[in-house]
């Protein structure tokens, strides 16, 4: 990144990664994370779950345990731990990532073979799996100033890009009323666009102002305000708040431990891939917070990142939760709200730990209509993508770089918008190569080492 860009981004911060923010301010700017990330947490345990056909105690369990495991990932990341951790305002929470072979590994095997039901939901082989291939997660991390050459600014950037893109799919969906609302045949109903449309106009303008407190606020003044309307409109119930009480007191291995080389081979995938993920949106975020994104600092930030991506998903698997990995979307927040002080994590993760222990709070939030959700992560996945653009804009793009670029765009985006091309594929090919964050990742990769244009 040149310095006069690199000058541009440090303009728009307002507290960079080392300064203390005032309690308020940091307390706005942390919960305005936790709005954006708490559904994206809890959404993977309750598919999984509804998946493996897990009574409601063990479903609640696992929800509190993703929140937990979050928070505590979050502070690693945000404190740097010895060598492990990037130092920098970097939100962890559960993996979208590894959703399908999860679900495979849970019903491919522990059946009883009286019954025919599964033992636990295949959780002990779940979490066993999943500790175990975090290691390589861990093993990238430390090779990743070798494969410098390999993982450039080029590729991180159409990483980034395709992240935020396939990301933008989420936001209009749940701008529509997500999942719910297409079974319902409500789904892109008035009240719902005109929801999700009051909440990203109520952002960019308050975004807008030239108050600093307005501007670090706007997601929280987007989402409180749609969150009432929604409330007036008779989209929100309470009731349901009071079945959840109690506090879940965090138990290692309650579950148990077991292992699978097949299940371990297909995690394995997913977990390099997800490295490379991690790479993308730590470059993004050190760009967003006006840090190098090249040199041996930023090398040393990257691979602390990844192994605390690793190591971060291996604590998760002890304490019962799934796959942790670096969020995307909180690098939009930061862009939005220029706050990039890594304190402010500290606050983020206090509040994850806290939501973990006592489910009703924490389900007070998740009954937040997705059109209001929908209408504030809209705008902040599209930022991703721009920042992206911007790494890409920042590199010489020559014939090579333009052909890495068409063809990461193509394959990518073509499995993203076109599903059903893999069809035919077997399952654990569908489950690597479905995701186009993954294609395109892996397609800029190899392209970047085979392709040789002289000029």
């Amino acid at each position: 990144m040149s310095e006069t860009t690199n000058r541009q981004v440090s303009s728009a911060i307002i507290y960079g990664i080392e300064d203390h923010p005032p309690f308020k301010e940091a307390f706005f700017a942390a919960l305005q994370h936790l709005l954006a990330i708490f559904v994206a947490i809890i959404t993977p345990p309750l598919i999984i779950a509804g998946a493996l056909n897990l009574d409601l105690e063990t479903t609640g369990f696992l929800v509190s345990m993703a929140l937990f495991a979050s928070g505590v990932s979050t502070f690693i990341q945000c404190r740097r731990v010895g060598s492990i951790g990037t130092g920098l305002l970097c939100i962890q929470g559960t993996s979208f990532s590894f959703i399908g072979p999860i679900i495979s590994t849970g019903l491919a095997l522990w059946y009883d073979r009286i019954s025919g039901k599964p033992l636990a939901g295949g959780l002990p082989l779940i979490f066993g799996v999943c500790m175990a291939g975090s290691v390589v997660e861990m093993l990238i991390s430390r090779i990743l100033k070798y494969a410098k050459k390999v993982i450039t600014p080029l590729v991180s950037g159409i990483v980034v890009t395709l992240i935020g893109m396939s990301l933008v799919k989420v936001g209009i969906t749940a701008c529509g009323g997500g999942v719910i609302a297409k079974e319902n045949g409500t789904f892109g109903s008035f009240e719902n666009l005109g929801l999700a449309l009051l909440v990203l106009v109520l952002i960019i303008f308050f975004n807008r102002s030239n108050n600093k407190y307005l501007r670090m606020s706007s997601i929280v003044i987007g989402l409180v305000v749609g969150y009432v309307v929604a409330y007036f409109m008779g989209m929100i119930d309470f009731s349901s708040v009071q079945s959840y009480s109690g506090v879940n007191i965090p138990v290692p291995f309650k579950y148990g431990l077991a292992f699978s080389w097949s299940s371990f081979i297909a995690v394995g995938l997913i977990y390099m891939i997800t490295a490379i993920e991690a790479y993308g949106d730590i470059t993004a975020n050190s760009m967003i917070s006006g840090e190098p994104v090249e040199g041996e600092k930023f090398i040393k930030r990257a691979s602390g990142g990844i192994l605390a991506d690793g190591f971060n998903s291996f604590l998760a698997g002890a304490f019962n939760s799934f796959p942790n990995s670096v969020f995307a979307q909180n690098n939009g927040m930061i862009q939005l709200t220029g706050v990039a002080s890594r304190y402010v994590g500290y606050y983020i993760a206090a509040f994850l730990v806290i939501l973990g222990l006592f489910p009703a709070v924490g389900l007070v939030f998740s009954l937040m209509p997705e059109p209001v959700l929908g209408g504030a992560t809209l705008l902040m996945f599209g930022t991703v993508a721009a920042a992206g653009i911007r790494i890409i804009a920042s590199q010489n793009i020559n014939r090579k770089a333009t052909l890495v670029i068409a063809l990461s765009f193509s394959l990518g985006l073509s499995v993203e918008f076109i599903p059903e091309i893999l069809n035919s594929c077997s399952d654990t090919i569908k489950n690597i190569f479905s995701s186009g964050i993954t294609t395109g990742g892996l397609t800029a990769i190899v392209s970047n080492v085979l392709i040789h244009v002289k000029e």
